[in-house]
Formats: structure tokens, C-alpha cells, sequence
């Protein structure tokens, strides 16, 4: 096989993941799967600031995402909403609002946490004579739990990024990013330092945005979500992203026909793929 663009290449610095993917796995037990729900909610989720309400926004190739959420809260409508390829889930049912407080409160680690306090843990507290607490922030480890693969699910991406260099035909640099964009960099932060990478601020959209810019990185990506599994439509593409990375650890990336076969797999990702994940 030709080498065509080595320079891109280091081995010393590209630790090795296992050819085989971890069998998928939901959360176990209610406080995996609070984290993973207040990271979802974090990202896609929007408290309602008359009564205690909440929806969640989907993208309908993640219908049987919303539905597994609305299966462990017992409670909530799903509707599609008109003229977009998106869905709601909502849930205004007050034992079904009881049920979420009782799995998220305490693990929301955005500004979010205050209208949730606010608006939630007030109003259900008054309302109905409960002494729910009002948390502050929750600053534990972020590779400990679920809440990042829940906010991946909403907020954020995996991408193939191949560059071409020096005007050559074959010379092509492979990046493996992943990526999510917010309006405050407080938890774009944190994943910075659980991933490194960098951080980012566009002026014109007045949003921040994280990115991995090295195999490294993407390794830190790897080892998180190999053990925290996303729930989404999202798996799909993170498994090809993944696949890709075995790619480049057996070095085919440093081919003309490793280059064509990621190449390939980046035409089936995002905005290509119509791929559901069957929970």
C-alpha cells in the first residue's frame, strides 16, 4: 500500500481503542438515567414559566427516543410538529412533573438551573406542599455519569473533516471532530477539560462552540461514549465516526483506498443519513 500522506501521521501519539464495540446499553437504574435525561433537557429541553411544564424537542428521526423517555416517566404527549422534520414530547401531568424532579433535581449543571428551580421546584413546592431543594449547580466529574451523552444527544455532533493539502491529488489530512455549539462557554469548558480541544466563539451568531482537533481528543471522546451510550439517532453517526478512528490506528488512512472508504462513510453521516436507532 503507498503511503500518500504520512506527515499526518503520528503513531507514538494515537492510543488504541478495541475493533469490537461495546453491546449497547441503556441507563440501569433511575439515577443514570436522571443524568442522562437532565443532560437532554439541558440541550433540547424548555421549562414552561406560567405553570410547571416541560417539552423536549426531537428531531423525528429520534421518535423512539421520545417515546423510551415518555415509557420511564409514565407520563407525557408526543406531537409532531407541523411543517418540520421535528417532534415535543411534553408533560404537564403533575405526578408525571414529580417523577422528573425526583430523577433530575440536583444534577443540572447549566443556567437552565435556575428556571428549573423557579419555575419547577417553586411552583410544585407551593403548589402542592412538597419541600423539593433548590440546587446549585452540579460540579462533579462530568466522565462519572450519563449527563454528557444526554447532552450530546441534543446539542451535539460528530464529524469527518478531510482536508486536501499542498495541491496534491491523493495528500489529504483526516480530523475527526466532535463538536457542540452553546450561548455561554461555563459547560463548553468543562468538556474542554475532560477532552481538551478548543474553544471557540462565533461573533456573527454570538455562539460559543467546542471542538476536538486531535486524535487524542477524539480518543478522550471514544473511551467516554464507549461506556456512557447515546440514545439517539446520534449513535448511528458516532459509530461510523469510531469506525473511522480504527481506520486510522490500523493507518488506512495513509492509503489511497483508506482515504475512499472514509471518504465514503462521511456521505452517510448527518444531514445524509436518514438512519433510525431503535431503542
Amino acid at each position: 500500500k503507498k503511503i500518500i500522506n504520512k506527515k499526518y501521521y503520528n503513531k507514538k501519539n494515537l492510543s488504541t481503542i478495541s475493533d469490537h464495540v461495546p453491546i449497547h446499553k441503556k441507563p440501569l437504574n433511575d439515577n443514570d438515567f436522571g443524568y442522562y435525561l437532565a443532560g437532554l433537557i439541558e440541550g433540547d429541553g424548555s421549562i414552561n414559566k406560567i405553570n410547571p411544564y416541560i417539552s423536549i424537542c426531537f428531531y423525528e428521526l429520534d421518535t423512539p427516543l421520545a417515546y423510551y423517555i415518555k415509557k420511564k416517566i409514565g407520563y407525557g404527549t408526543i406531537l409532531k410538529i407541523k411543517n418540520k422534520r421535528a417532534i415535543n414530547y411534553h408533560l404537564r401531568h403533575k405526578d408525571g412533573i414529580i417523577r422528573l424532579i425526583d430523577l433530575i433535581n440536583g444534577k443540572l449543571r447549566t443556567n437552565k438551573i435556575i428556571d428549573w428551580n423557579t419555575y419547577i421546584i417553586h411552583k410544585i413546592n407551593e403548589k402542592y406542599d412538597k419541600t423539593y431543594f433548590k440546587y446549585n449547580i452540579d460540579n462533579s466529574n462530568l466522565k462519572n455519569n450519563y449527563w454528557l451523552a444526554g447532552f450530546t444527544d441534543s446539542d451535539g455532533s460528530f464529524q469527518i473533516k478531510t482536508i486536501k493539502r499542498n495541491n496534491k491529488k491523493n495528500n489529504y489530512e483526516i480530523r475527526l471532530s466532535y463538536q457542540i455549539d452553546q450561548k455561554t462557554d461555563h459547560i463548553l469548558n468543562q468538556i474542554k477539560e475532560l477532552f481538551s480541544g478548543y474553544l471557540g466563539f462565533r461573533s456573527k451568531l454570538n455562539t460559543y462552540y467546542f471542538q476536538t482537533v486531535s486524535f487524542s481528543s477524539a480518543y478522550k471522546v471514544i473511551k467516554y461514549l464507549d461506556n456512557y451510550h447515546l440514545l439517539s439517532s446520534k449513535y448511528l453517526n458516532y459509530l461510523k465516526w469510531r469506525k473511522t478512528y480504527l481506520y486510522i490506528q490500523k493507518r488506512e488512512h495513509l492509503t489511497l483506498k483508506g482515504i475512499k472508504k472514509i471518504i465514503k462513510i462521511k456521505k452517510t453521516m448527518n444531514s445524509y443519513s436518514n438512519d433510525k436507532f431503535e431503542l
